[in-house]
């Protein structure tokens, strides 16, 4: 079989990518239901490749700033251009966020996340907040900001990281198990149609044809809501 071919958005040879603020999308504060937890694969849904097919290790970072990383031919990889700010917006919405992966290269995928910084949020996620005043009694946003620094991108998947060779259904039985959230409360993004088998398990699961982006995740949680009778 071929490997498959890169996305519209694949490695960046020659050049890094650039943060892009983005809006916070008005569904993660409207008041109606959130899903507890969003699990995301990674190949072809966070980044724009596949890890065990396309990436030569070992890994260094690209520049200062590690927003994206090269491999041993010296190509560069690094997440979709949202990425960044959904997980800001996610992670600030108290939504949990996971990893479903059957990847073939576990370690270097793990690597590749420990490896990739994202931005601050104020860099990458236009919520309202970066606009100037106080909060909290006293608290500047200027002073937050200080605080405000790049993080791995490891650090974000507070509902785990299930990566290795099996099926998504066992992925998300170890995932349920972790984090004790039902699967019915759970927002799946893959790109492959064959794990809809998670929806078996209650899951809702949101098909993305080239990587997430807020859009995805808007229609994502719409679908979800829709399900849940919201």
């Amino acid at each position: 079989m071929m490997p498959k071919k890169l996305s519209k958005q694949p490695t960046f040879p020659g050049s890094i990518p650039t943060s892009t603020l983005c809006p916070a999308p008005p569904i993660l504060s409207d008041g109606l239901p959130l899903p507890r937890a969003v699990i995301f694969d990674l190949d072809y849904t966070l980044w724009p490749f596949w890890v065990d097919t396309h990436v030569c290790a070992p890994l260094r970072a690209a520049n200062a700033e590690r927003s994206a990383a090269v491999d041993r031919i010296g190509e560069t990889f690094t997440f979709y251009t949202e990425i960044p700010s959904v997980l800001h917006g996610l992670a600030r919405a108290g939504v949990k966020i996971g990893v479903a992966s059957r990847t073939h290269a576990p370690d270097l995928a793990r690597e590749l996340l420990k490896l990739l910084l994202v931005p601050p949020a104020s860099s990458v996620l236009d919520d309202g907040s970066n606009a100037g005043g106080t909060e909290g009694g006293g608290s500047t946003s200027v002073s937050a900001n200080k605080k405000d620094k790049p993080k791995r991108a490891i650090e974000f998947f507070d509902a785990g990281l299930e990566i290795y060779p099996s099926s998504k259904i066992q992925h998300f039985k170890a995932l349920g198990k972790k984090t004790s959230i039902p699967h019915n409360e759970m927002l799946f993004f893959d790109d492959e149609s064959r794990n809809r088998d998670t929806e078996s398990l209650g899951v809702t699961m949101w098909l993305v044809r080239d990587g997430v982006s807020w859009n995805e995740v808007v229609d994502g949680i719409k679908e979800w809501r829709r399900r849940k009778g919201v």
